[in-house]
């Protein structure tokens, strides 16, 4: 029988990777930087392409080419060569989705729509959050089915949400300003 997250695994999880960072001084702070460059490295690779269509200069397609070598050595990096399942790719749309997000709601700041790009913001990090949480296999995903539908809700507005322990084990953990 395939076992199933629930907000108590999460919240274990969220203890053990408090001890894991105090006894062992855990820092990402180098792979949270290497995250951002492959959330950048995908929207290269995407304006390569737009570009190479818009002005029927195949050119483009090799500068992607060559991006996208860069880009899948660095994701080497953060995900590891052999993963589960589709994890790899789970984790550039996961990376490549929370960059497009920031970007939408960058521009709803710049038009005053704050509590759009609020919204927006929030989803960006969720999807950042689950990375991490995936990638740090803080996710267990040998032998599940599903996630439990009491874990994971789009009207989650509580801090006892799936998605919430998630977003919280991402701000303990990953820390860009330790040096």
């Amino acid at each position: 029988m395939a076992k199933k997250i629930n907000s108590t695994d999460v919240s274990d999880l969220l203890v053990n990777f408090d001890k894991l960072k105090k006894d062992h001084k855990l820092d990402l702070s180098a792979d949270e930087d290497l995250s951002l460059a492959v959330m950048n490295l995908v929207s290269i690779e995407e304006h390569f392409f737009f570009t190479a269509e818009k002005t029927e200069d195949k050119k483009y397609y090799d500068l992607l080419a060559g991006v996208r070598e860069i880009r899948k050595n660095l994701m080497m990096k953060l995900v590891g060569g052999k993963t589960e399942g589709e994890v790899w790719c789970i984790s550039k749309h996961l990376l490549a989705t929370s960059m497009r997000l920031m970007e939408v709601g960058t521009k709803e700041l710049g038009r005053g729509k704050k509590k759009e790009s609020e919204e927006l913001f929030a989803k960006a990090y969720e999807l950042y959050s689950l990375f991490w949480a995936l990638n740090l296999k803080a996710i267990p995903t040998a032998g599940i089915s599903q996630i439990s539908e009491k874990a994971l809700s789009n009207s989650d507005r509580t801090q006892t949400g799936t998605l919430s322990k998630f977003k919280a084990l991402v701000k303990k953990v990953v820390d860009c300003c330790i040096e």
